[in-house]
């Protein structure tokens, strides 16, 4: 055989060797690509909601949440801080894929805006220094005390300025810049109530054991909260509320509400 077929002849074994090795013999199998991750878009501004912390770390009741659902859907979830006030567009856009930051479910928002089944209340309640709560059954019980909420045009100081007839029982009505100057007063003695979001005073409670105690009825309106999705993703709706519903049942879900709020207060009202 001269070099010319011989060349010729390894050059089809070498060829045969690599179609061999094409059809699978000895080819290491395709690396599985993983899942795309979520992104979820939030005001990291909302303690205790979702805020960055003193290691600059994204935390709060709703980032755990959404980390256990993602969790269970095999995903990740890509935290991503974004102007509030342009949520909805947003989402429209497709920047992030839902939104996750104590959401009130309103019927205006739910003409842009896919909604879970509310996962929580978000309403108003009264607190009282521990140990002063006796006869304080509702707002008509705070006739004759001070009593004291945060200024700036929020839902509960509208609502407490609309009733003068109540507000005009109160031994003193104050207005405070934020709801810590208020319940360091209510500790020292200085006021008898604050009316507050729930999740604020609930979250400064268990910052502060023992110092401030709720009075579990609702003061004026309330609302609930949901995750938002974009209006044709039912999809991932239907995927993130069936993780809800297992962490509900599981108690997953109140485990966390007892974390940062030191009560269960996930159950929803009707």
């Amino acid at each position: 055989m001269n070099m010319k077929k011989l060349f010729a002849v390894l050059m089809m074994a070498a060829l045969a060797c690599g179609l061999l090795v094409g059809c699978g013999g000895g080819q290491k199998p395709a690396e599985k690509k993983e899942a795309k991750p979520i992104v979820l878009g939030l005001d990291d501004n909302f303690p205790p909601m979702g805020f960055v912390d003193e290691n600059n770390k994204i935390v709060g009741f709703d980032i755990d949440l959404a980390t256990e659902a993602a969790k269970r859907l095999n995903t990740k979830v890509d935290f991503k801080p974004i102007d509030w006030a342009s949520k909805e567009a947003e989402l429209k856009s497709g920047r992030v894929d839902m939104l996750w930051n104590g959401l009130d479910i309103t019927e205006k928002r739910k003409e842009n805006i896919l909604f879970s089944d509310p996962y929580m209340n978000n309403r108003f309640i009264i607190f009282c220094a521990a140990g002063k709560t006796e006869g304080i059954k509702g707002e008509a019980s705070l006739a004759g005390k001070i009593v004291a909420t945060q200024s700036g045009g929020g839902t509960i100081e509208d609502y407490l300025d609309g009733k003068p007839e109540l507000t005009g029982t109160f031994k003193e009505f104050k207005k405070y810049q934020d709801y810590l100057s208020a319940f360091m007063d209510l500790e020292n003695g200085r006021i008898d109530a604050v009316v507050c979001d729930e999740i604020i005073g609930r979250y400064y409670i268990s910052k502060h054991p023992n110092k401030i105690e709720a009075v579990d009825v609702t003061v004026g309106p309330s609302a609930q909260f949901g995750v938002g999705f974009r209006k044709d993703d039912k999809e991932l709706r239907d995927k993130v509320q069936k993780v809800l519903d297992e962490m509900r049942k599981d108690g997953t879900m109140a485990k966390i509400s007892q974390k940062w709020f030191a009560a269960d207060i996930t159950k929803i009202s009707k």
